[in-house]
């Protein structure tokens, strides 16, 4: 087993090369020393959905660029669970697998993405790759609540970018 990203296109404002942001993002895990048997899901969703968690889940009104929905550290098994006492049809485990460790969620905006681009004075490309790399941050206990965490949480995400960057000759 590998480290795992799930990702989804959900919108239609933006055209988004999802397989190399699955790959960012893994790369980004991989690179944090996720355990194997780990998996994510990256979404980039239009403002309507992104607005509707943020209000729901941090309280605030509006679209955001970027959310990040980390799950208990405990190792959570994939699969049915509930019913039979089993996780799902024909599953059997061995005694040396591991449980798949679900990480969590990123969902990203990429229309508020393109506003902070132009902001930014970068490309959107460039936007959304730092975007992910902090959504996997975030999903691994990183903040940015105070100056040196969030120096540090900056810092790393250049790291991680020039790293990909390196690995698959973009971004």
């Amino acid at each position: 087993m590998t480290v795992e990203v799930f990702g989804a296109n959900e919108q239609a404002d933006q055209e988004i090369p999802l397989e190399r942001f699955v790959a960012l993002a893994t790369s980004a895990l991989r690179a944090q020393g996720v355990p194997d048997a780990s998996e994510a899901s990256l979404f980039f969703v239009d403002e309507e959905a992104i607005a509707v968690l943020n209000e729901r889940f941090l309280g605030k009104k509006g679209p955001t660029d970027v959310l990040s929905f980390p799950l208990d550290d405990d190792p959570v098994p994939s699969g049915r669970f509930p019913d039979a006492g089993t996780a799902g049809p024909g599953f059997e485990e061995d005694e040396g697998d591991d449980p798949m460790m679900l990480l969590g969620d990123i969902v990203i905006c990429p229309g508020v993405a393109a506003r902070n681009a132009v902001d930014h004075g970068v490309t959107l490309d460039q936007e959304l790759s730092l975007l992910v790399v902090h959504g996997v941050l975030h999903l691994l206990g990183w903040d940015h609540e105070v100056d040196s965490e969030a120096e540090k949480m900056e810092a790393r995400e250049q790291q991680l970018l020039v790293q990909f960057s390196k690995e698959s000759g973009s971004v």
